[in-house]
């Protein structure tokens, strides 16, 4: 006989990187929230790589924190190794990425949720969602718990990650569990199918962990941390952090190829066992020996996972081969002759969702008041996770308060793409967030992430006044600094034309302003410097963000008529009431597509696989004709 469990605003499920940052966000915005985790020693795990950011996962990162999340302040506190990738190439493409202490991570974020006000964080398996049975006129959801407790609320999140279903597979072994032997969510996704949710599985996998003594670095490439280390929150003071480990690479030989291909066949991937669908650009180690087949060797990377702790993650190893078999080929690697497996590498099946069934707010279609983020919306990684996690916290607390929803489009950052791929283009296979996804990547950089975000994040309510206050002195000091550097003028001089010699420019034989020197590609603020006597005591990261927007400026107003555009097809708003078969011109395909996607605008329509340019004239040719008709009326 079930029981009363409390009524709530909003009620998360899944306490991991997007559950937390929906949470939080809800309750920090006046909504009385409850989280559910099935256990909470789980609160913020990192079951796969130690590690916060990465190459556009980054981007995130700074986005989130921009708007008031809390996934970069943390990775800030638990901090063990900061490094900028990418530094070869344009600013575009300058992803920030941290190793953490994973267990300090989760320790700091579960105590986040804790110490949150409007917040309770409840142990219990969620094993029924259903709509209350006056849902018409009062929207409440009900969900169960295993203890036969009932819970109303009027908004759901649902945040499983890989639990939803979740199985492991290692060789021939296969049982069902979440990551790191916790057990799974096993009776939800009946009931989330039962409710009428297109549910799918993926698969995903993560390496071994080995034993940090067991393991011969030597002859090991040492990778240290970058000096100075840039924080990702722009509330964590510059020049506050430091790196305290290092990291080692090694590479896999032919001996460790001739292993797995002499026992691929024991692979559940390659048996036909595992029916989920795996990461495209995240494979597992056999993966990448079958599919790069002429490559005599991969990268790995020794990484520790806390500073308490002598487990160490092999990232770019994971596999889903027998628990011998890994011993075996970790074996043949330089550095690992001898080393101890503390815990196999696995893969791991779970549901999902397809996201084609959601708007932009995360919200289902078909069912008000229900959301979906992180990995159940078919996405991997923690930071796709939180990004999206964030938008459905503050989407469903929106909706509580009757509040104007967050939309974020493609030209405002990486999760506005990042959202709107999954909801319009869907998912085959689990999503990761790439620089190579956005069109606007020059205008979404990492370091311009408050000056895009932090006054939407504020808008909403999740800005406090002292973060608001330090963000528009940033601005001013931004500006003022762009302006003193148009006005300063340098004279002809040995010096100076030694400086532009020795970085393969051409000397001046006249005055030269400092601002026209700096669009040279060769020429940054630090070689400039023992000239640049007015140069005032500010902090390196506004130094750069001024000299990228010098050098990038052509290419940024460029990119800025881009979105000028394409906010134009975004404001030709499409009805969601329409039967695209009904409309004369269309292809059938994009008839079939339409429908499904049901797109807001014109704009999103574009971006609909299987919907041609001429796709789009047939419909605005057709949004032109009914508001005529509107008109005659």
């Amino acid at each position: 006989m079930n029981y009363f469990g409390g009524s709530y605003d909003v009620a998360v499920i899944g306490a991991g990187h997007a559950g937390i940052e929906a949470a939080l966000a809800a309750a920090r915005l006046g909504c009385n929230t409850v989280v559910f985790t099935i256990n909470l020693d789980a609160v913020g795990n990192c079951p796969c790589n130690p590690s916060i950011g990465g190459t556009a996962k980054g981007h995130l990162v700074r986005e989130v924190d921009a708007l008031g999340g809390e996934m970069g302040k943390t990775a800030d506190e638990s901090l063990l190794q900061m490094r900028m990738l990418n530094r070869g190439k344009g600013p575009a493409v300058h992803s920030l990425r941290a190793q953490i202490d994973r267990r300090q991570y989760a320790q700091i974020m579960k105590h986040k949720l804790e110490l949150q006000p409007n917040l309770e964080l409840k142990q219990a398996e969620i094993v029924s969602i259903k709509k209350s049975d006056d849902f018409e006129n009062d929207g409440m959801w009900v969900l169960e718990t295993r203890m036969n407790a009932e819970i109303y609320a009027k908004t759901v999140i649902i945040a499983t990650g890989t639990f939803l279903g979740g199985k492991i597979f290692i060789g021939e072994v296969s049982y069902e569990s979440g990551p790191d032997g916790i057990f799974p969510a096993t009776f939800l996704g009946q009931s989330l199918k039962e409710l009428g949710l297109p549910l799918r599985r993926f698969k995903t996998g993560t390496p071994a962990r080995v034993l940090k003594r067991s393991i011969d670095f030597s002859d090991l490439e040492v990778q240290e941390g970058d000096e100075p280390v840039i924080p990702f929150s722009y509330e964590t003071e510059e020049g506050s952090l430091e790196n305290k480990v290092v990291c080692h690479v090694s590479w896999t030989n032919l001996e460790t190829k001739k292993i797995i291909l002499d026992n691929i066949h024991r692979s559940p991937l390659y048996g036909g066992k595992i029916e989920g669908v795996g990461p495209r650009y995240c494979p597992s180690l056999e993966d990448k020996i079958v599919r790069f087949s002429e490559k005599e060797r991969h990268q790995l990377f020794i990484e520790p996972c806390g500073i308490d702790t002598e487990e160490m993650y092999l990232q770019g190893m994971s596999s889903s081969l027998p628990e011998e078999v890994q011993l075996k080929f970790y074996h043949s690697i330089k550095g690992l002759e001898n080393a101890v497996i503390m815990r196999p590498a696995y893969a791991i099946e779970y549901d999902c969702v397809d996201p084609l069934a959601m708007n932009a707010t995360l919200e289902f279609k078909d069912f008000p008041g229900l959301y979906g983020a992180g990995q159940f919306n078919g996405s991997s990684g923690y930071e796709e996770a939180a990004a999206q996690g964030l938008v459905a916290g503050i989407n469903a607390a929106m909706k509580v308060l009757g509040k104007e929803s967050l939309v974020l489009d493609r030209a405002s950052s990486y999760i506005g793409t990042l959202i709107d791929d999954l909801v319009t283009k869907g998912a085959n296979d689990p999503y990761r967030m790439m620089t190579s996804r956005s069109e606007y990547r020059l205008i979404l950089r990492q370091d311009n992430a408050d000056e895009r975000l932090t006054p939407i994040g504020r808008k909403i309510g999740l800005v406090t006044d002292s973060r608001w206050e330090s963000f528009l002195e940033r601005q001013k000091i931004k500006a003022e600094e762009m302006k003193r550097i148009e006005k300063v003028v340098f004279s002809p001089s040995e010096e100076l034309n030694n400086i532009l010699v020795s970085r393969e420019t051409s000397p001046v034989t006249s005055g030269v302003r400092m601002i026209d020197l700096l669009k040279r590609p060769q020429i940054d603020y630090k070689c400039l410097e023992s000239l640049d006597t007015g140069r005032p005591n500010i902090s390196e990261s506004i130094f750069s963000q001024v000299e990228t927007e010098i050098k990038y400026e052509g290419y940024i107003k460029k990119q800025i008529a881009q979105v000028e555009q394409m906010r134009k097809l975004e404001s030709k708003k499409l009805p969601t009431d329409v039967d695209y078969k009904t409309i004369i011109g269309l292809r059938l395909e994009a008839q079939e597509k339409l429908n499904k996607v049901k797109p807001l605008n014109i704009g999103q329509a574009s971006r609909i696989s299987g919907v041609s340019p001429a796709d789009i004239s047939v419909l605005l040719i057709w949004l032109a004709q009914r508001k005529n008709r509107k008109a005659d009326n």
